[in-house]
């Protein structure tokens, strides 16, 4: 929900109207006390402060993002690791995310496991 429409439905229920059906609320209704619609407006004014998000750009994935490690990939990796080529220049010569190459080394048994490594497993070969 974008904040501009929450604070459309906020404004609303401070009114003391059903934001839906545009209907008056009950006299009983909490949104009728005083706290309440104060709070609704101060609500209401902090998010007028609030600058709109900014669309996000979308990643490009690496090439071969997601795909299955080939025997001639696990022997690249290996030897420009060996070699101590970054990891970062290892994923873009693969065509990777460095988080891939670094989890494929753990893998292989190169590296530890990464942090928010979910399911490690081992390469198989």
């Amino acid at each position: 929900m974008e904040l501009q429409t929450a604070r459309q439905i906020i404004d609303t229920l401070a009114r003391g109207v059903h934001p839906v059906t545009g209907e008056c609320m009950p006299a009983d209704s909490p949104y009728n006390e005083p706290p309440v619609i104060r709070a609704l407006f101060t609500v209401s004014k902090a998010l007028e402060d609030v600058p709109a998000r900014a669309a996000r750009t979308p990643r490009v994935a690496p090439p071969n993002a997601g795909k299955p490690w080939a025997p001639e990939d696990d022997a690249t990796l290996e030897n420009g690791f060996d070699a101590g080529t970054e990891a970062k220049e290892l994923a873009a010569q693969l065509g990777r995310t460095r988080f891939a190459v670094e989890a494929r080394l753990a893998a292989l048994g190169k590296l530890p496991q990464p942090a928010g490594m979910r399911f490690p497993v081992a390469a198989a070969r």
